[in-house]
């Protein structure tokens, strides 16, 4: 990969609009831009540990990102993906709590960070941003009962194919004209994001490129029929 220089003027980001920061005021975008720091990470290595302080605002300037927990046995849980313009580390910030979630880059990477000051400050003086922020928690809120609806009532076919549909959305190319893509994600981040096993993700797999709604060429998968894959996702809803 090669890595693009970032700018330093958060308004020259191709994702400013529908970031968070979208609703700074210039004077506040300068706050920010003299005390943000970037880092580049490859595929796998982790952004910050379930445990760690939050230490600032996360904000995803390329690639994609997957937010997870661990149960008590050690088995790892995706709570949500976050791709090019999501932030991250939000909650904990808010809370005062240490994080209750690790980030991991699912791709290759590169995160800016907002200090912890500078994010206290915008909440302090800017409504607009208080308020999409409080918007932000409440629709990962609503992501999150939805989620734990499924896992109680959905089939794991049904899951699955959720699943799948999350990562394509994540995954989606900006152009509009990129039809098929394909999807790096290995068996074990899709059985994390199912709540099921590897074992079971791997045969639904095979099961769903029986039935022609998918390729796979190694670790990465192409869908091919996305309304046959919403209409699997959506039986029990």
């Amino acid at each position: 990969m090669t890595v693009p220089i970032v700018p330093s003027n958060c308004q020259q980001c191709p994702h400013y609009q529908k970031s968070l920061l979208g609703a700074c005021h210039h004077t506040e975008l300068a706050l920010v831009e003299g005390g943000k720091m970037h880092q580049f990470y490859r595929k796998g290595q982790l952004i910050f540990a379930m445990g760690a302080r939050a230490v600032g605002l996360y904000c995803v300037y390329e690639g994609k990102v997957k937010v997870s927990n661990r149960s008590a046995d050690g088995k790892e849980h995706i709570i949500r993906l976050a791709r090019e313009g999501d932030v991250l580390g939000y909650r904990s910030l808010m809370s005062g709590d240490t994080c209750t979630t690790a980030a991991t880059a699912l791709t290759d990477c590169i995160v800016c960070l907002v200090p912890r000051p500078d994010f206290f400050s915008l909440l302090a003086q800017n409504p607009q941003f208080s308020q999409s922020l409080l918007r932000l928690l409440a629709r990962n809120l609503g992501e999150a009962e939805q989620r734990l609806l499924h896992s109680a009532y959905k089939p794991v076919r049904e899951r699955v194919a959720g699943a799948l549909l999350l990562l394509h959305a994540a995954f989606r190319p900006a152009a509009a004209s990129a039809a098929y893509f394909s999807i790096p994600v290995s068996r074990d981040d899709l059985a994390a994001l199912s709540g099921t096993t590897k074992e079971t993700a791997s045969r639904l797999l095979s099961e769903f490129r029986q039935e022609g709604l998918l390729t796979t060429q190694g670790s990465r998968i192409s869908i091919r029929g996305l309304e046959s894959l919403r209409e699997v996702a959506s039986l029990y809803d």
